[in-house]
């Protein structure tokens, strides 16, 4: 079997091969246009829409059929509930449940509620409204950077499908959800593109927003600064920007964990607050005692999932993807992988990873439109009957 081919170089534009980027790999400073809404960026929108607008009309009539409210399932449950009572209250509220644990909000990061309590302060709208008007409004822009990216390593149509398959992902419901998935993606993949093209400063402030909004931020951080010491190391020296981007990275997700730190007295305190919830770093070992735990059918399908799991990974390295692509994704993997938390989530906090997708999307673009669209409508109705079955139940996502 040949090798897949190399994404890095294959922008689809006139720039010339021999020039060295970032990541210390060709073409990746070629720009591939201006960051307004083109013709192909508004199909990569606009069909990611359609995806979403496809789900939310799934749940729609699910839950009529079933006599629940849909709004409210993507409003007021789960972690939606936490954030709208940071938006109104601020922090300071736990909860404890019956085992003892207690639950406290700071284990939630700040800038969505916010958001929230900005947005419901200035129009007619709750604050609970106001989480799924920023979580659309995040997900269009994160369909838009990552067409971004995806047309900057691997030309406009790769670009498009990796939208539209970041909509049609399983959890994608969650993308439609009073949830920080959407705004942390957005944020992600816009600093990435700043990255790619050799904006250090924009890129390091939109990291640094992003630390506000999720904890899986990390993984950002870490995607800046070994492109950096990569860059650092290959050439000897390191533009003042270069530094300054590097160093403003990690201000969101440090200011957070400081806050905590000082509210409660104690340096470890964001760390303490969070293993209270269940998402302590284990190393991996919550997971393999659940997979332990199944029968064996489900042991083994659940195996299975994570053997082709490990195997987009190794795809993503061979096909050469960027380097700061390649280490946020897999350190948005990892760090889903190596806590303790409810295993139901997991995939949920994977979905930031788009770089999972984009071998897909490349594949994706070798077929004939009138192949890879019906594929892609299959893929958004099952991702749309996933996500009613999913919200119309019981357990969060």
């Amino acid at each position: 079997m040949p090798d897949p081919p190399r994404l890095t170089g294959t922008t689809g534009t006139t720039c010339p091969t021999g020039t060295t980027g970032p990541t210390g790999t060709t073409g990746t400073t070629c720009p591939t246009g201006t960051t307004r809404l083109t013709r192909p960026a508004l199909l990569a929108v606009g069909g990611y829409a359609a995806t979403r607008l496809t789900g939310l009309a799934v749940l729609a009539v699910a839950a009529a059929v079933t006599g629940e409210d849909w709004l409210h399932r993507l409003r007021g449950r789960w972690d939606s509930v936490w954030y709208v009572r940071v938006a109104e209250n601020g922090y300071g509220y736990e909860a404890t449940l019956p085992t003892g644990a207690v639950h406290s909000d700071l284990a939630f990061f700040p800038l969505l509620p916010a958001l929230e309590r900005g947005l419901s302060a200035v129009l007619p709208l709750d604050a609970a409204t106001a989480g799924l008007l920023v979580s659309w409004t995040a997900s269009l822009a994160a369909a838009w950077g990552l067409y971004r990216c995806g047309a900057h390593i691997a030309g406009q149509r790769t670009g498009v499908l990796l939208a539209v398959l970041w909509g049609v992902y399983p959890t994608a419901f969650v993308q439609s959800m009073a949830y920080t998935e959407s705004l942390f993606t957005a944020l992600a993949a816009w600093s990435l593109y700043a990255v790619l093209r050799a904006r250090w400063i924009l890129a390091g402030l939109l990291c640094a927003v992003a630390g506000l909004t999720r904890p899986t931020a990390v993984a950002l951080i870490a995607a800046l600064g070994v492109t950096a010491l990569v860059a650092l190391v290959r050439d000897r020296r390191l533009p003042p920007r270069t530094a300054a981007g590097v160093l403003i990275a990690p201000l969101g997700w440090l200011g957070h964990v400081t806050y905590v730190g000082v509210r409660e007295d104690s340096p470890t305190a964001y760390f303490a607050v969070q293993a209270a919830w269940g998402n302590s770093i284990d190393g991996g070992l919550a997971l393999a005692r659940f997979i332990a735990g199944l029968p064996w059918p489900a042991a083994l399908g659940l195996t299975a999932a994570l053997v082709l799991l490990g195997g987009l990974v190794a795809l993503c390295v061979r096909q050469r993807q960027p380097l700061p692509l390649l280490v946020y994704t897999v350190g948005v993997v990892v760090v889903s992988l190596i806590g303790a938390a409810y295993f139901g989530s997991r995939p949920r906090l994977m979905m930031p990873a788009f770089g999972l997708l984009l071998p897909p999307a490349a594949a994706l673009a070798r077929l004939r439109p009138r192949t890879a669209v019906p594929v892609l409508a299959a893929l958004a109705l099952a991702s749309a009957g996933y996500g009613a079955f999913t919200l119309l139940g019981s357990g969060p996502p």
